[in-house]
């Protein structure tokens, strides 16, 4: 059992402006289905060739986190469930839990490596497909 990193995540105080600007660096694209837009809070961005994503994040007020990049991870053969289950067996310890947070089958958990770097667990890909089936 194992988990698929999905993202990075970049904490950011302009969404849009970052990941225009590391669209064109790294020449990656945006989801035509989900596009990018002034004030949108969350933004993708995509490689092409490999899928690799980076998701900016903003975050309010003035001051940054002084870490601002962090994984979001998706379990392969488990559910979220399962795993953040399995992931605090192995030491990782609960920082904040945001299932549920738009509602059933959405939302994630945030957890700290055993040097306290966080990192996310999402939903499974079978539980995202079937949340959006249902929603």
């Amino acid at each position: 059992m194992s988990l698929v990193h999905s993202h990075t995540s970049i904490d950011c105080h302009d969404a849009f402006a970052l990941s225009e600007w590391w669209r064109r660096v790294l020449d990656y694209a945006m989801d035509p289905e989900d596009p990018n837009a002034p004030g949108h809070e969350e933004c993708a961005i995509h490689d092409p060739d490999s899928g690799h994503t980076l998701l900016f994040l903003e975050i309010p007020g003035t001051d940054l986190p002084a870490k601002r990049i962090h994984f979001d991870l998706r379990p392969r053969e488990r559910t979220q469930e399962a795993e953040v289950a399995w992931l605090r067996e192995q030491g990782a310890e609960l920082v904040a839990d945001h299932r549920g947070i738009h509602g059933p089958g959405t939302g994630w958990v945030i957890l700290a490596d055993p040097e306290g770097n966080q990192f996310c667990v999402l939903l499974s890909a079978e539980e995202r497909a079937s949340s959006l089936a249902a929603g």
